[in-house]
């Protein structure tokens, strides 16, 4: 519901007189877009269940988003946060507009995709659930505190085939040229579209942060043109308005690599396309691009470029990543894998520090990167036993897990779960996989009787 009255947020001055200048008769209605709430949005990942079913499923009211299949809107005093169901891994909470990119790019299962600028993680969970956990995907982030949560959140989702980094985009640049079929770069930018969602946002804002914004994201682009392979696609987006940062951007890539062609984009449910009277050269093709604006559609706004890059594939040098080592001793997880799961893990495996990971098939070599979670964590290598890791629970079809401990949203049992607290069983069957109306939220290990609560105590939340 959206309540009209005086703008919420004070607007910087010159962005007021910026944007008057850009959309003249419309900027009325621009400005008047302040005074609505802010678009709430989740979206449904697939990997866990299907739209169809989510939408017969969700415990609360939902509208579909238009431009983003698995979207939806949410009134925020449901608080799906809060939820198990977002405990679970069954969506994620994103802004409207943000879902957009993902569509743009069209990821596949089986191709080699980066998110270069990824925390925290709506834009990978999106691409995740498209590639069907086939192919390779890179995740990477340059901040480490924002990399542990885009780490978290793709293992909430169980995302197995992921790669999540924590680099500079030179330095993945430097080893992985001409490896990736496609390229997300929602570059870090001047917020714009963020002030009515947050805003502590406009206090950061000014004239010289938007070029100094700009002049990150050129940089960034250069290195995603040389990771992007030839006939690979890349998506470029902002969350702010400024032509700078956005068809300005484009229109220095182009010119500085002919071979970089723009491409279509499919537009409508109030998507308007981008301006090229808005740069030096008034570059036609910058029409391809794509505007969200808050005052055209129900979401923050984003701008959204898709480019193709010209000339024949050539093949890459990149090797394959090692797999373990045969000094390490696997027994003990091979032991749990037998009394846990009814599958075998035949991905080649990974150690590190004790710590036991299934790497993605036809995995590039890692050597020399700074690499958070290579592939699926399955656990710790503990003497003379293997502690499973909480992305284990979620990472695998729920017919995987031998022992189940199902539990209901009717009983107060998956509120004592989600605080750390251990559960009444009766049963002695070791680990299990608790879940929630059929959905794993995590470990447990089931001893005469008494389930022992492995739920990550970073994760755990006081539920009432």
């Amino acid at each position: 519901m959206n309540t009209k009255g005086a703008i919420k947020v004070q607007l910087p001055a010159d962005f007021i007189h910026r944007m008057k200048t850009m959309l003249q008769d419309d900027s009325e209605r621009f400005f008047s877009s302040y005074k609505d709430n802010k678009a709430s949005g989740l979206r449904v990942n697939t990997l866990k269940i299907d739209v169809e079913a989510f939408k017969n499923l969700a415990p609360f009211p939902i509208d579909s988003i238009p431009f983003c299949r698995t979207g939806f809107y949410y009134h925020p005093a449901d608080e799906p946060g809060k939820h198990p169901y977002h405990h679970a891994g069954l969506y994620y909470i994103q802004e409207p507009s943000a879902m957009f990119v993902a569509e743009v790019l069209d990821a596949k299962p089986g191709e080699r995709i980066l998110d270069l600028c990824a925390a925290p993680g709506g834009k990978s969970t999106q691409i995740a659930g498209a590639m069907k956990n086939q192919g390779i995907l890179v995740a990477n982030d340059i901040h480490p505190k924002r990399v542990k949560a885009l780490s978290e959140n793709i293992e909430r989702m169980g995302a197995s085939h992921a790669i999540v980094t924590n680099e500079t985009p030179e330095k993945l640049a430097n080893h992985f040229q001409g490896y990736f079929d496609k390229i997300v770069v929602d570059a870090p930018c001047s917020g714009e579209g963020m002030f009515r969602k947050d805003p502590e946002a406009v206090k950061y804002w000014s004239l010289d942060h938007v070029e100094h914004c700009a002049s990150l994201q050129k940089d960034i682009l250069e290195s995603a043109y040389k990771m992007l392979k030839e006939g690979g696609i890349l998506v470029y987006s902002t969350c702010t308005f400024s032509p700078s940062e956005n068809e300005q951007m484009i229109e220095k890539l182009i010119d500085k690599h002919p071979d970089m062609q723009l491409m279509p984009i499919d537009k409508g449910h109030g998507i308007n396309s981008g301006q090229p009277d808005w740069t030096e050269s008034k570059l036609q093709s910058l029409h391809l691009t794509a505007r969200l604006w808050p005052h055209h559609l129900k979401g923050e706004g984003h701008f959204v470029a898709k480019l193709q890059k010209n000339g024949r594939p050539t093949k890459h040098s990149i090797r394959l990543a090692k797999g373990i080592s045969k000094k390490i001793n696997i027994n003990d997880y091979r032991t749990f894998e037998k009394q846990a799961l009814n599958i075998s893990i035949q991905q080649p495996l990974f150690s590190k520090n004790s710590q036991l990971y299934a790497l993605p098939d036809h995995c590039p070599d890692f050597t020399g990167l700074k690499v958070i979670r290579p592939g699926l964590h399955l656990g710790e290598l503990k003497k003379n036993r293997f502690e499973p890791n909480h992305a284990l629970a979620h990472g695998l079809p729920i017919d995987s897990y031998r022992h189940k401990v199902d539990l209901s949203l009717n009983d107060d049992s998956w509120k004592k779960y989600l605080r750390g607290e251990t559960l009444q069983t009766g049963g002695d069957r070791g680990w299990c996989a608790v879940t929630i109306e059929g959905f794993p939220l995590g470990w447990g290990k089931e001893v005469k009787g008494t389930l022992k609560n492995f739920y990550p105590k970073g994760l755990r939340v006081n539920v009432k």
